[in-house]
């Protein structure tokens, strides 16, 4: 790329034949992290929250506001798949002017996600009673911070920075998951089973408690959240572009500075030309299918779980998750089953999927505002790729941790979801005009979306469009 390009623009696509997919089993991994990375929030704060309060009232709005997610995410992926450039790189080929707006507006939603980080803490602090002395607020801030420094570290000494994020989420994600199982076989949850199934289609009324127009934005966060959503959802598409899916195989990856060996990353990406490798567009998009379900349909299955246990447990006896106690309540879960071992390891597993939202937050985010920073002003070209990277991820690091304290845990998160709220909305939208009106113009037909892709893409945009709306009027008539 020419550092006297023009502001806001990137070269035109390159020609290249679309790569085999390799082992299916190989490659699998985003959907991995997406699954990981949304356990962070819906599952473990809002929709238990919201269960331990209300019963069975919301359960029902669980299913559909997961599938929403699904052809965001699809499409997300897509664009990635079939040219190799991140998410980001698109909007900014689409319209520059949005593009630039899209990304002032993720910078202020992604000043307090080292929100996430404390709310870990709050499962150390708990669990070790350390430093000894210390407020429940002071012990969770030292272990907030603490887990960061272990995170930077560990991307410091990477070699390739995706793979460890990637390992680590496939332990996270996997312990969860049997974690949730032992302890949702419990027999006060199996006792529960079966009006919690009847409540995910029928709500339960009249409602257990009075409606607290209080939690109105919590209860938009969790259906807009369930899962990642906002400004999260993008991430996909650096963790496939990472992974080498489609035409990412002709990108390079960021490597740890410490460990790792500078690799030269392409500014633009390819798109399949001619007729080479098109036998293959099917299979990518078969695998794009199935890594999206792993990702939405096993964070599906940890917010059901977490939502039974917080019927059986948490609701009869009105507590409620919040305030510095986010996963310290919680760690009800695995006490009834397992005693007090069972509440520590709740504890361990519940530090570990609330910090690693941090881990491949400021990743990610890093990794936007130098797509962004090299499009926008070719004049820091000059600068390699990785060098911005560490640029903006010790200045990340230093954010958090300076707004980490501000305020507890649940506003923190809430107020980034609120901002991420409004990206959601305009970025599915402009989904619909990037990947179904300018990306085709550049693809042979066998690469083209089909219309179907475009409708369920609509509905979800509609959807969130009157979500937006839902919390407008919400916050007007409290306000």
């Amino acid at each position: 790329m020419s550092r006297n390009q023009a502001w806001g623009t990137l070269p035109p696509f390159k020609k290249a034949p679309l790569p085999p997919l390799p082992n299916i089993w190989a490659a699998l991994g985003p959907g991995i992290i997406f699954m990981a990375l949304a356990q962070g929030s819906g599952e473990l704060i809002w929709w238990p929250y919201i269960i331990a309060k209300y019963g069975l009232s919301f359960l029902f709005l669980l299913l559909p506001a997961c599938l929403l997610q699904f052809p965001v995410t699809y499409e997300i992926g897509r664009y990635t798949v079939l040219t190799g450039e991140s998410i980001f790189q698109g909007f900014i080929r689409l319209n520059r002017g949005f593009a630039f707006f899209l990304w002032i507006l993720m910078t202020l939603s992604f000043l307090w996600f080292g929100a996430f980080a404390s709310a870990g803490g709050t499962s150390l602090a708990a669990l070790t009673n350390f430093p000894a002395g210390w407020t429940p607020r002071g012990q969770t801030l030292f272990w907030g911070y603490l887990s960061m420094f272990v995170f930077l570290a560990a991307i410091l000494l990477s070699k390739v920075i995706y793979r460890l994020i990637e390992t680590f989420m496939w332990a996270v994600a996997l312990l969860t998951l049997v974690g949730l199982l032992w302890a949702s076989a419990n027999a006060e949850a199996l006792h529960a089973l079966p009006g919690f199934v009847k409540g995910l289609f029928i709500p339960e009324l009249p409602m257990p408690r009075p409606w607290d127009p209080d939690d109105a934005t919590k209860l938009l966060t969790a259906i807009t959240f369930a899962g990642l959503g906002g400004f999260w959802t993008l991430f996909y598409s650096y963790w496939i572009r990472d992974k080498g899916a489609g035409m990412a195989y002709y990108m390079g990856r960021l490597t740890g500075p410490i460990t790792g060996k500078a690799e030269a990353i392409p500014a633009s990406g390819a798109v399949p030309g001619g007729d080479e490798g098109l036998a293959n567009a099917g299979r990518w998009r078969r695998f794009l299918f199935w890594d999206v379900s792993i990702g939405i349909g096993g964070n599906l299955l940890t917010t059901l779980m977490t939502c039974l246990l917080a019927y059986a447990l948490l609701f009869p006896k009105g507590l409620l998750p919040q305030g510095y106690e986010l996963a310290v309540v919680q760690s009800r879960f695995f006490e009834v089953s397992w005693g007090w071992i069972g509440k520590i390891l709740f504890l361990i597993v519940a530090a570990a999927f609330l910090s690693d939202t941090w881990l491949a937050t400021v990743d990610s985010v890093s990794r936007i505002h130098t797509d962004c920073l090299y499009a926008f002003f070719p004049r820091t070209q000059s600068v390699p790729v990785r060098s911005w990277y560490l640029i903006f991820l010790f200045l990340l690091t230093a954010i958090t941790a300076a707004t980490m304290g501000f305020a507890e845990p649940g506003p923190l998160i809430l107020l980034s979801a609120v901002i991420g709220f409004v990206g959601t909305v305009f970025y599915s939208i402009a989904l619909i005009f990037l990947n179904h009106v300018y990306l085709p113009r550049h693809l042979p037909a066998a690469a083209r979306p089909g219309r179907v892709n475009l409708v369920f893409l609509c509905i979800a945009c509609l959807a969130y469009t009157l979500l937006a709306i839902a919390y407008l009027l919400t916050v007007a008539r409290i306000v």
